[in-house]
């Protein structure tokens, strides 16, 4: 007998504002209780517990107990790749043209995908990272790391030796569903956001997807990739990438 996945099942999950509104809600990776998720989908305790049992019977999401107390977490990084990927489905010119809020603003700009980063920052440092050949496009929706980019990277602070890649491969291209460009996504996406994070360039706050970039990340994006972060806040006419700044992958300069 054929094996069909169900994916009307999981479609209908979906679909319903409520439920989307929490799994928008956890794309950063982190748990949360029912009550925060309550108020993420505007909608009482009660309903919340309905919504909250349905998304763990249809495998999207997980539970962990401390206490009296019970966590939410998406599934897998398959689920965050799933609704990132619904969510540039929308025809850009359909997406309604309300003046986007201090905090759209901020997650448009810089913002964890689950695991990696993602906005208009996380498209640049991944256009920056081809530049300088330290990842070049492949078949499947893939990057393949360079042996020059093993040795940039080696130097900027990450050993690519000990990663591991998944089924789809050491990295990967995921849509950008507010910039409709790929960013780095994969085992190397996910170190990157962490190596960038114990630099001190990057900070992840508690709550939120929101990524910031501190005063010595600006420089350090900059002076190693070319990339402007202060202008890349005012909009992607505004986008800086200079071919000539930083490194390049084979100099064994370190940043």
């Amino acid at each position: 007998m054929e094996y069909h996945p169900n994916i009307a099942a999981a479609a209908h999950l979906i679909a319903d504002p409520a439920r989307a509104s929490m799994l928008i809600a956890l794309l950063d990776g982190k748990a949360r209780p029912a009550g925060e998720l309550a108020y993420a989908a505007g909608v009482t305790p009660q309903t919340a517990s309905t919504h909250l049992a349905k998304l763990l019977d249809g495998g999207l999401l997980t539970v962990e107990s401390e206490g009296r107390h019970r966590y939410y977490r998406l599934a897998g990084s398959h689920v965050a790749q799933t609704m990132e990927s619904l969510a540039a489905i929308v025809p850009a010119d359909r997406v309604p043209r309300k003046p986007p809020t201090r905090e759209a603003r901020h997650l448009q700009f810089a913002r964890s995908c689950y695991d990696h980063l993602a906005g208009r920052l996380g498209v640049a440092v991944t256009q920056a990272l081809q530049d300088r050949r330290v990842i070049v496009p492949a078949e499947d929706k893939r990057f393949e790391l360079t042996p020059a980019g093993r040795d940039w990277l080696a130097d900027l602070g990450l050993d690519t030796g000990r990663l591991r890649p998944t089924r789809r491969g050491l990295a990967r291209q995921c849509l950008d569903w507010t910039e409709r460009e790929h960013h780095l996504a994969g085992p190397l996406g996910v170190q990157l956001l962490d190596l960038l994070c114990r630099r001190g360039w990057l900070r992840r706050p508690a709550a939120g997807r929101a990524v910031e970039v501190t005063p010595q990340g600006r420089a350090g994006l900059k002076e190693t990739l070319g990339v402007d972060a202060d202008a890349l806040r005012n909009g992607p006419a505004a986008l800086s990438l200079s071919p000539s700044a930083g490194p390049a992958p084979s100099s064994r300069r370190r940043p």
